[in-house]
């Protein structure tokens, strides 16, 4: 018995002995590979001085003619794909398709604006639009997200309706009924 207890206590050291989280992540570019700490963004990426060899000024000129480039980019942008990522550039060339009649980027735009992008918080009237685009151009998809949009749009309707009548009562109240609880008097307050 006294031979298995420190046995015992051996293996369990042993396996509660991790190793420690690597801090560090490799990096490899034409000129060889280096350790970085995690979370490492090159001064190159951090001004957006990213190698493209011509590929991104070329997309862009021919998402400017046609819309299947367009929503492409718009992806890239969206994920940092070859590109630094750029909501407001993803957003903006997947408008672009969309307004040209592209189904997939209307989709998307649809699915966005429903649900909201990063810092943009959701917007379900310009949802409805995009996909009532994408409906009535017999996408499934589109016409069941483009429900919950009206859902959505109608909720917040009623939501901008209550503020709106409660509105001058609240005010009324934080003006006129809440009334305070101490006075200054003296260089001292007091309270009732």
């Amino acid at each position: 018995m006294r031979a298995i207890i420190p046995f015992a206590l051996s293996a369990l050291v042993v396996a509660c002995a991790q190793p420690e989280p690597k801090e560090t992540a490799r990096f490899c570019d034409s000129s060889g590979c280096v350790e970085r700490p995690r979370g490492y963004v090159s001064s190159e990426v951090a001004q957006g001085k990213v190698e493209d060899d011509g590929r991104t000024a070329a997309l862009e000129a021919l998402g400017d003619r046609d819309p299947r480039a367009a929503y492409d980019l718009g992806l890239r942008y969206f994920r940092g794909d070859g590109v630094r990522q750029d909501s407001y550039k993803a957003l903006t060339w997947m408008r672009s398709a969309g307004e040209r009649g592209h189904l997939e980027a209307q989709k998307a735009l649809g699915r966005l604006y429903l649900t909201g992008l990063e810092e943009m918080g959701a917007d379900p009237a310009e949802a409805e639009k995009w996909l009532s685009l994408a409906a009535a151009r017999g996408d499934k998809e589109s016409a069941k997200l483009l429900s919950e949009a009206n859902a959505a749009r109608k909720s917040e309707q009623t939501e901008w309706q209550f503020r709106e009548r409660y509105k001058a009562m609240v005010r009324e109240y934080w003006y006129r009924r809440y009334t305070y609880l101490g006075y200054w008097r003296n260089g001292y307050w007091y309270y009732r």
